[in-house]
């Protein structure tokens, strides 16, 4: 697993995830294909219910479309910020990092009409994401409960994942330049646009307590985290 991993005290909500990340890893380890370790559109994941709303409890690790097309894995910086059209990649194109954390989706994927979600799910939008932090009491509180208590790096300031939502810092790819901040921040695209080439999304960060949102490009490279339709 990459460094650092600090040592934490898991939660009753978390040890599903955790199993499951182990269970992945041996495959991925008595394998010798490079697919291997994605989750196909007909997946099982694992959901919590947070308020009106199911939550799929992990970041998303599929490589096809909801119709089977596949979606390109690019790993060369330049190609990937001069595309239009969906992509994915592990962090630092390391598979180990896509195992525990999901893939990397740049927006055109999310927005791909062929659906980037498995069936029965959706990427959330700005209001679905909206509506989760303030069920979990607004922006200055909600941080904490998203947060897993293990993977992150120190301090992880108030990270009691009491929500069950299990959000792990899976860093991201900037439309240009070097991968970033794996273990210190998570971020999730919303489905929703902003403006012009931008799109809204959420993150949290391990020593600050908001879960926030802003816009960035959309060549940009975050998580994803479906919500049932």
């Amino acid at each position: 697993l990459p460094d650092p991993m600090p040592h934490s005290a898991l939660t009753v909500n978390e040890n599903p995830i955790i199993i499951h990340v182990a269970e992945k890893l041996n495959e991925y380890n008595n394998s010798s294909s490079s697919c291997n370790e994605c989750e196909n559109n007909s997946t099982s994941y694992p959901t919590v219910t947070i308020g009106n709303q199911i939550w799929m409890q992990k970041n998303l690790n599929v490589c096809t479309y909801r119709n089977g097309d596949e979606i390109p894995q690019v790993q060369d910086p330049n190609q990937w910020t001069n595309l239009t059209t969906g992509a994915w990649c592990y962090y630092q194109n390391d598979t180990a990092n896509g195992i525990v954390y999901g893939k990397l989706y740049n927006w055109y994927a999310v927005n791909d009409p062929r659906g980037l979600a498995p069936a029965g799910y959706h990427v959330p939008s700005d209001g679905e994401w909206t509506s989760l932090i303030n069920f979990l009491g607004g922006e200055s509180v909600a941080a904490g409960k998203m947060r897993a208590t293990s993977l992150w790096n120190s301090p992880n300031a108030g990270a009691t994942n009491s929500s069950g939502f299990t959000g792990l810092p899976g860093g991201f790819r900037p439309g240009a330049g070097p991968f970033d901040m794996i273990g210190s921040i998570a971020f999730w695209w919303s489905s929703s646009q902003s403006f012009d080439n931008f799109s809204w999304y959420y993150y949290l960060e391990n020593d600050y307590g908001d879960a926030s949102r802003s816009y960035l490009n959309k060549s940009c490279g975050f998580s994803v985290r479906c919500i049932k339709d």
